[in-house]
């Protein structure tokens, strides 16, 4: 099957450029977790696009460690917000500006 590489790295573009907006401007540490994980989702579209236009299959290899990686992030990037939400009682990014009080 033959595809055009724009087909996907378009998707994969609108995928990091939305997450990277929502990063920078949203204040919700939650919200800000989960578009840093939508740019890290359009950063393996774009591999995979990549890979699979060069006919490589390292490139499924990769990401499914990106993947298994990615997992973890959300494990403990969650683990931490939880704890800060217990602690303050906030996860805006605005009162997060020290870990050690």
């Amino acid at each position: 099957m033959h595809f055009q590489l724009s087909e996907f790295l378009a998707p994969a573009l609108m995928l990091f450029v939305t997450g990277f907006a929502g990063a920078v401007l949203k204040k919700n540490a939650i919200i800000v977790f989960m578009c840093v994980e939508l740019m890290l989702v359009g950063a393996m579209l774009a591999l995979l696009s990549f890979a699979a236009a060069n006919g490589d299959v390292n490139g499924g290899v990769y990401a499914l460690f990106v993947m298994a990686i990615a997992a973890a992030e959300v494990a403990v990037g969650l683990a931490i917000l939880v704890r800060l939400f217990r602690l303050r009682g906030v996860v805006d990014v605005r009162d997060m500006n020290s870990l050690g009080d």
